[in-house]
């Protein structure tokens, strides 16, 4: 990926964010009266690598990953594959998604639901309260210091969850000064769209005990997973590897059972 592909995306989501300011009343009454989300921290927890299983139709890497996706059916196919939680994609441009795939996935499953979108301002974070999510993605890449900080304590405000995305040290230092709910390392750079594991497996070793650690992006099988969890990560984010198999609670199924190991506290 290209730094022109990833303006793009940014780019378009500034405009999506221009198109909420005429909502923000709308928006702050929605949120007020959605349900309570189901907690996201309490589904991180356990003996156990937690797999995220996200809900994805298409990627600027990838393509087109699943054809005529229904987020339901593949939702509720993911929770019976074992998943913890489901991420719901909710970039229309560059993915697929939509606002309504989170809704719907959020009426639908027993677990908690995450919003997987680039985050730059309060009124995306109002959007996913009133549309269910239990905690929303925040990329340390795409913010600032004062603004990831802002956009977290508005989570917090409405109830909801972060998992703060990182690629670097400087990123994960940013990350653990907002304290998140948990911290994402990602394989993927979002500069060059290259993946490399070994980033996720020195970077997941950094994050504090406390803190839960999701290795996202280059999941492909099983063996990712044991790779991963020996570096220290407590849960995964699997998208692209589930969305597009046959059998998608199967592809869940497999990658999980696999046991956490203890992460030293940093220092």
């Amino acid at each position: 990926m290209s730094a022109a592909s990833l303006d793009a995306i940014l780019t378009a989501a500034r405009e999506r964010v221009a198109e909420l300011q005429s909502r923000r009343a709308e928006l702050e009454r929605g949120a007020a009266a959605a349900p309570a989300p189901r907690p996201f921290g309490a589904a991180l927890h356990g003996p156990i690598v937690g797999v995220i299983a996200e809900v994805k139709r298409r990627s600027p890497s990838a393509g087109e990953i699943r054809t005529g996706l229904d987020p339901v059916v593949l939702a509720a196919a993911y929770a019976r594959g074992g998943a913890v939680a489901i991420s719901v994609l909710t970039d229309p441009v560059h993915f697929g998604g939509s606002l309504d795939d989170l809704r719907r996935v959020a009426a639908a499953v027993p677990i908690p639901v995450l919003r997987k979108d680039f985050i730059l301002d309060e009124l995306q974070i109002l959007e996913a309260r009133e549309a269910g999510a239990s905690a929303v993605l925040l990329i340390a890449r795409a913010l600032d210091t004062v603004r990831l900080r802002l956009l977290a304590r508005a989570a917090a405000g409405l109830g909801l969850g972060t998992l703060i995305e990182v690629h670097t040290e400087a990123e994960l230092d940013a990350a653990l000064a907002v304290e998140p709910t948990a911290v994402g390392v990602n394989s993927r750079d979002l500069a060059t769209f290259a993946v490399d594991l070994g980033v996720a497996e020195r970077l997941l070793g950094a994050v504090p005990a406390a803190v839960p650690a999701v290795g996202e992006s280059g999941i492909e099988a099983r063996g990712d997973v044991e790779r991963l969890a020996a570096a220290g990560a407590d849960l995964v984010l699997v998208g692209t590897a589930v969305a597009r198999a046959d059998d998608p609670g199967a592809a869940v199924r497999d990658l999980t059972g696999i046991p956490r190991h203890p992460r030293g506290h940093r220092g």
